[in-house]
């Protein structure tokens, strides 16, 4: 792996742990045993280290979306789910969480990166649910919109809350997300 991505994979696993104000270019810098002037090179601020990463997401994002075009809606749905089990896995929040956190002190370059970011998920979201319920396997009531908020809301929550509860609770948020989707009114 070259040392740009591996400054990005430590960034992120930092900002995912930390939070975007709480991690420096020193800590990066201790954790891959590099000097300072070295991570300035590929990303000459905290910023620029911010939108690459950002910019990751987005890519992973976009292939694992054109990924499962053609699958059944329920393994989109559960590809969905997976990017917040792969994180409460890890012992993580995931990146819109972290930075939703600090968004109002981060450059407005980042504010807008991540917001391109959650557009990108609710928009998925969205079409996996309008599939769904196109298809007679999703059944609410909710205005579709709410209902990709209200389901993304308690994933990024659950990743927080079951730091503390368990990943036992972690897995009945989502079992009781899919059941009310799935359950007939």
């Amino acid at each position: 792996m070259s040392t740009r991505s591996e400054i990005i994979r430590v960034g992120d696993a930092l900002l995912r742990e930390r939070g975007y104000n709480a991690f420096s270019f020193s800590d990066i810098s201790r954790a891959l045993d590099i000097r300072n002037a070295s991570i300035h090179y590929h990303f000459p601020t905290k910023t620029a280290l911010g939108l690459a990463i950002i910019a990751e997401y987005e890519e992973r994002f976009a292939r694992l979306r054109q990924k499962l075009e053609e699958r059944p809606v329920m393994e989109k749905l559960e590809a969905f789910f997976n990017v917040y089990i792969a994180a409460r896995e890890e012992d993580k929040i995931c990146l819109v969480g972290s930075l939703a956190t600090d968004f109002y002190t981060v450059d407005t370059g980042i504010q807008e990166a991540l917001n391109r970011l959650v557009q990108q998920v609710l928009n998925w979201l969205i079409a996996i649910l309008e599939e769904g319920k196109a298809d007679g396997i999703f059944f609410f009531e909710l205005p579709v919109r709410t209902k990709a908020l209200m389901i993304t809301t308690n994933m990024m929550a659950a990743l927080q809350l079951t730091r503390i509860t368990g990943k036992k609770d972690f897995k009945e948020i989502k079992k009781t997300l899919i059941n009310e989707l799935i359950k007939k009114q």
